[in-house]
């Protein structure tokens, strides 16, 4: 009897990354910023949290990794993924109707050890 492998939506790996969305909001909404939305798609790909903080669109990439043995998280936020979440930003102002002066770009890395404590770095303006 063969299995079916597991749907996208419940592998470890997006498990993880759900969990690691969920701590950069709490910890951004902490710093008095808005969610505007979660895992908004568009056909030229998602962007994890879109924000306000004050007058400001913030596009949020978050990188939850269980070990290090590639790196930091962020190390993951390339110049070509930044150049990415800048057209995803142009077009999730393109639908929305919230009058926002400026576009900012963040990036949260989480590093979450199995069965260990979260550790978060929020870095403001990656790749300005």
């Amino acid at each position: 009897m063969s299995s079916t492998p597991a749907p996208p939506e419940s592998t470890p790996q997006l498990a993880l990354a759900r969990r690691g969305e969920r701590l950069a909001a709490r910890h951004l909404t902490s710093l008095g910023m808005v969610v505007l939305d979660r895992n908004w798609r568009c056909p030229h790909g998602e962007i994890d949290l879109v924000l306000r903080d004050g007058d400001d669109l913030v596009v949020c990439e978050v990188k939850t990794r269980s070990t290090t043995a590639y790196g930091d998280p962020l190390e993951a936020i390339t110049w070509e993924k930044a150049r990415r979440l800048r057209r995803l930003a142009a077009a999730y102002l393109a639908t929305t109707t919230h009058h926002l002066a400026g576009t900012r770009l963040d990036a949260v890395g989480i590093w979450w050890p199995e069965g260990g404590r979260p550790s978060l770095r929020h870095v403001r303006g990656v790749a300005s």
